[in-house]
């Protein structure tokens, strides 16, 4: 299968693999060359697959995946690669859970300043403005 780990400014990765497995919301799955083609919505987590006899760990940060054909394609906002799978996951449950606790702290502002803004238009209209 021609493997491609696109992120939102490079092509993280593109190499030719016989075997992958991702975690989905349901539960961790394995692609191999002759499966069905494929979507699913990955969750933070480890990333692997095989190219020979080698099986290689990534920690991604979610996103898509596409099996269509002979190729996977892999969207995601972030993927770090590494040896050790213990390793991996810390990264994972440290950066990864951090960066959500950043973008609802985010959202929580924007929904604050949008609150805001539509209570003052309020007052605006209530006073005949």
């Amino acid at each position: 299968m021609n493997l491609k780990i696109l992120l939102p400014a490079e092509i993280f990765l593109e190499k030719e693999v016989t075997k992958v497995v991702a975690e989905a919301q349901n539960g961790y799955f394995c692609l191999l060359p002759q499966h069905v083609d494929f979507t699913a919505a990955l969750v933070p987590g480890v990333f692997s697959f095989t190219a020979g006899n080698t099986e290689t760990h990534l920690a991604i940060d979610g996103g898509i995946l596409l099996k269509r054909g002979a190729d996977v394609l892999v969207s995601t906002r972030n993927a770090i690669g590494g040896r050790e799978l213990g390793k991996l996951r810390e990264v994972v449950i440290k950066q990864y859970e951090e960066i959500d606790e950043r973008e609802k702290k985010a959202r929580s502002a924007a929904v604050k300043l949008e609150l805001d803004l539509l209570r003052r238009f309020m007052e605006l209209k209530e006073h005949g403005r």
